[in-house]
């Protein structure tokens, strides 16, 4: 029973990291959308926009991740045999991909209050798909738990579809980005 109440919370807190973590880089988004704006409106949404990704970050990304992690890692000594599992490693590995976008996502942050209504360097395309890099992790990690030793015999039509996945995830990216340069 025990076991069960720590993976719903761990459930419950992974989805509330994910929306911090989608919602924090669609921030960045707008950040950079007001390149073009008037002065006056780009000093107040920056301003806005810095002080919402601090408070998201700070208050719901963070702890979410933390208490998402420590379920994880208490399901793992309540049940050892996890460690003993391929598919388990290869979720592991996802888990440290997304570390790596949960550290990126954390510097672009500080980077926003440094800035201080300064423009972000990083082209707005290469965020737009940036945003989408958590979708894929969860994704990958969700496949992984719910199909298991699958995703290890049929890793080759994972793979095809993931990428197909991707392709379609960033050609919709690069045709949306399009239509609203044109309007």
């Amino acid at each position: 029973m025990l076991y069960t109440i720590i993976k719903a919370l761990h459930i419950i807190f992974m989805v509330s990291y994910f929306a911090g973590i989608f919602y924090l880089v669609r921030i960045f988004v707008y950040y950079k959308d007001t390149d073009e704006f008037a002065e006056e409106k780009k000093k107040i949404l920056r301003e806005q926009y810095t002080f919402m990704a601090r408070r998201l970050w700070n208050i719901i990304t963070v702890p979410a991740g933390v208490i998402m992690a420590v379920c994880g890692i208490v399901m793992i000594f309540l049940n050892t045999g996890l460690m003993k599992m391929p598919w388990f490693h290869l979720k592991l590995t996802f888990l440290i991909g997304l570390a790596v976008y949960h550290y990126w996502c954390w510097k672009k942050v500080l980077k926003l209050k440094e800035l201080n209504g300064q423009t972000i360097e990083t082209p707005n395309i290469k965020l737009r798909q940036a945003n989408e890099i958590a979708t894929f992790l969860l994704f990958l990690v969700v496949f992984t738990v719910i199909l298991k030793s699958s995703v290890i015999e049929y890793w080759w039509q994972l793979i095809a579809g993931f990428f197909v996945l991707v392709f379609l995830i960033m050609m919709t990216v690069k045709l949306v980005n399009k239509n609203k340069k044109n309007k």
